[in-house]
């Protein structure tokens, strides 16, 4: 079999083989990475438990979260509209992927009475293998 080396100009299939660039799929349908599933979590506080139960239950239910963990209460002071403050909240703890942060972040902004909540999102540097596949099967 004689030995094939591409000249300048021709391409690695032969130098009978004219390829031009109408074969090649337009760049919409070029596959393009694909987004890594990773766990994370988001926190944010409510201001009372009744908030926080709700806005837990309709992640879960939406299924934007595994899990919400509610803490509290918890003190936070903070400085809002030129004023300290220093008032008792509930903090949630988010379980959920990053796939899905988006859409949790916009379903959090609409489910909270806060004008600015706080939405704070962490990534998962390492877990328990068992919770986080199951993790991953309990995000929609």
């Amino acid at each position: 079999m004689p030995d094939f080396k591409p000249q300048a100009g021709e391409n690695f299939r032969g130098p009978d083989y004219d390829r031009t660039t109408s074969d090649l799929p337009p760049p919409s349908k070029v596959a393009s990475p694909v987004e890594p599933i990773e766990p994370m979590v988001v926190l944010t506080t409510c201001p009372d438990d009744a908030t926080a139960a709700r806005i837990a239950r309709g992640l879960v239910e939406s299924g934007l979260a595994a899990c919400v963990s509610r803490v509290g209460p918890v003190h936070s002071t903070y400085r809002w509209q030129g004023a300290i403050q220093d008032e008792p909240e509930v903090l949630l703890v988010i379980k959920t992927l990053s796939t899905r942060y988006s859409e949790l972040e916009m379903r959090l902004k609409s489910l909270h009475p806060y004008e600015v909540p706080e939405i704070i999102a962490l990534p998962v540097a390492a877990g328990s293998a068992d919770y986080l596949s199951w993790l991953q099967g309990a995000v929609a």
